[in-house]
């Protein structure tokens, strides 16, 4: 039976984890709290608390495992816990494991295109935030050792729809200026991406690979889609004073290379997944909002 570690097995960790267990892996998961862990302590693999940008807690861990992902959230959106968490994190996981297959779940947010443009991973990657040029320094790392990483767009899921939320609680707002491509990805197709790319290594070795779904969409779609079907008003024009996540960018992510690993998302489209996933997750706020 092969042996994976997932290190943060967060929202994407815990689907991933999941997965891997279904197919037969032993699976071991690493979250930061005791809270996660009493959490996730119902399901049928192993769950430790283990803060990765301490040295000594990962190396107390150590043991035999086929694979590794390096799947951590940074609990933030500065650069130090970016430092701490992706960087430090990395290190001490290849020094501890550095003969085991390993993967990194790093951000489309290192291209900084801001002109609509198509994006691919042989595109120009030279972010403006200082957080996003530490997740790059991490791919470099990983990369090095034969790694694989995995640009991941932005996740929703089950309960977890930015785009969603703003529109529901009355705070989404449709810039002028700047009506901008979203790129998103399905938590559950990321799992099924991330499972590809490991029983694939010896093909993906050293290779990057965008995770997002089959179609880039204006926010105002997004928005008008949802203003459509639940028949609400379309959110007002204002022009954005807060700093996004992922920057100021505005670009097409293009998914061509992992779909040609043979990789099928089962949410292809913004709509596909808002209607048979996320709405119905979201079924109780948008009742109590009808009433």
């Amino acid at each position: 039976m092969p042996r994976i570690l997932i290190a943060g097995c967060g929202y994407v960790g815990e689907a991933t984890a999941d997965l891997f267990h279904s197919t037969g892996w032993d699976v071991e998961g690493w979250v930061h709290s005791k809270e996660s862990a009493a959490r996730l302590s119902v399901n049928p693999y192993s769950i430790h608390v283990i803060d990765v940008s301490q040295r000594g807690e990962v190396a107390k861990r150590a043991g035999a495992f086929d694979a590794v992902i390096h799947c951590v959230s940074s609990r933030g959106g500065e650069a130090e816990p970016y430092r701490q968490i992706y960087l430090n994190g990395a290190r001490h996981l290849l020094e501890t494991f550095p003969q085991t297959k390993f993967l990194f779940t790093s951000s489309t947010s290192v291209y900084a295109q801001r002109d609509g443009s198509r994006v691919t991973e042989e595109s120009e990657t030279k972010p403006l935030r200082e957080t996003s040029r530490i997740l790059l320094e991490v791919e470099r790392l990983i990369l090095e050792k034969g790694g694989i990483v995995a640009r991941l767009a932005g996740i929703y899921g089950p309960r977890r729809s930015a785009l969603l939320s703003k529109f529901l609680n009355g705070t989404a707002t449709i810039d002028p200026t700047n009506d901008r491509f979203v790129n998103q990805v399905h938590r559950d197709d990321i799992a099924s991406a991330l499972f590809l790319l490991l029983n694939r290594e010896a093909q993906t070795s050293s290779q990057i690979y965008n995770v997002v779904d089959d179609e880039p969409v204006l926010q105002s779609e997004c928005y008008g889609w949802l203003a459509r079907r639940l028949n609400r008003p379309f959110p007002p024009p204002k022009k954005s004073e807060q700093p996004r996540k992922r920057g100021d960018t505005n670009k097409r992510v293009s998914n061509t290379k992992l779909r040609r690993l043979g990789w099928t998302p089962r949410y292809p489209t913004f709509a596909d997944a808002m209607e048979n996933s996320i709405l119905p997750s979201f079924a109780d706020v948008v009742r109590d909002l009808s009433c």
